[in-house]
């Protein structure tokens, strides 16, 4: 069987739920019809601001691939509870993504420093406890 030559393809690597990864491999011979925008659609350039309080907390509760080229994303945001389901382009996507890793990352500075602040604070209280005497053997 022939294939046309101008098929043009690419990779999509998803993580699951569990942790699996799968590639997703697309190939795309003809140009999709533009999909219809839900009326709770918000910025397309940029879903993690809120459209009801403009916080940038928005994050997705849900998404799932619509067609070859469009997630179906499931929107809330913990500010004003604001919630909408939209479809969007696999570019806004991988933005949104983007964006997302970069609170990940925010966070977690966030946390370790205060995991080291609240250690240094518990060295600091049992250094003193042992030098007033308030630590025995037997509390081991």
């Amino acid at each position: 069987m022939n294939q046309p030559s101008d098929n043009t393809h690419y990779v999509r690597r998803v993580v699951l739920p569990s942790g699996r990864a799968i590639e997703v491999v697309y190939f795309d011979n003809q140009t999709p019809a533009p999909e219809a925008q839900s009326p709770a659609e918000h910025s397309v350039e940029q879903l993690h601001l809120c459209p009801g309080c403009d916080q940038t907390l928005v994050y997705p509760t849900e998404w799932e691939e619509a067609s070859e080229t469009h997630w179906e994303v499931s929107l809330r945001c913990p500010n004003c509870e604001w919630f909408a389901t939209g479809t969007y382009a696999q570019d806004v996507v991988d933005r949104f993504d983007e964006e997302l890793d970069r609170g990940t990352e925010a966070l977690v500075r966030d946390l370790k420093r205060l995991t080291r602040a609240n250690m240094e604070d518990e060295v600091e209280r049992f250094v003193k406890a042992l030098g007033a005497g308030a630590i025995l053997p037997e509390d081991f």
